[in-house]
C-alpha cells in the first residue's frame, strides 16, 4: 500500500475505506453507503492540498483514474448521472468524489451533501470492491 503521511490528516493516517484498487499515486475507496452504491473515492498517495501542488504528469495520471472510475461506475450501476467533485474544505487533501446519481435517489437533484428530497432511496443492487476493482483496471487499459 503506499505512503500516508502527514499528522492529523485524516486521508495521511489511514486508507479511508475499503481499498479497491491502487497504485504509487492513488487509491481507490468504496464508499459504504446504501443509497449511492458504488460511490468511490479517489485519494492521493501523498499529502498535497491541491491539484496544481501535483506535476503535470500526476496531475494526468489522477485523471485517467477518475475517469476509468466513472467508466467502472457506469458499467456496473447504469446511474442515470455521475457526480464528479474535489471539495477538500473539510480534509485539505487532495481527493475526489465519484458519485452515481438517479433521478429518484434521496436527494436529486441537488449535491449528496444537501438537504434530502425523499425519505428514502430504492434499493439498488450492490457489487463487491474486487468486481468493483476488475472494472477499474478494465477501464484504465481501455484509455
Amino acid at each position: 500500500m503506499g505512503e500516508y503521511w502527514l499528522e492529523d490528516c485524516e486521508l495521511c493516517d489511514s486508507p479511508g475505506g475499503e481499498v479497491v484498487w491502487e497504485s504509487d499515486l492513488c487509491r481507490v475507496i468504496m464508499v459504504s453507503d446504501r443509497d449511492y452504491p458504488g460511490f468511490c473515492r479517489i485519494i492521493l498517495n501523498q499529502h498535497q492540498r491541491e491539484m496544481t501542488d501535483l506535476s503535470q504528469k500526476e496531475r494526468m495520471e489522477l485523471m485517467t483514474v477518475i475517469f476509468a472510475v466513472e467508466t467502472a461506475i457506469r458499467t456496473l450501476y447504469q446511474p442515470d448521472k455521475i457526480n464528479l467533485a474535489s471539495l477538500g474544505n473539510m480534509t485539505p487533501h487532495v481527493h475526489w468524489h465519484v458519485i452515481p446519481r438517479w433521478r429518484d435517489d434521496r436527494h436529486f437533484p441537488h449535491p449528496v451533501w444537501a438537504t434530502p428530497q425523499r425519505l428514502e432511496s430504492p434499493c439498488r443492487r450492490q457489487v463487491d470492491g474486487r468486481r468493483l476493482g476488475d472494472q477499474i483496471i478494465t477501464a484504465l487499459r481501455t484509455k
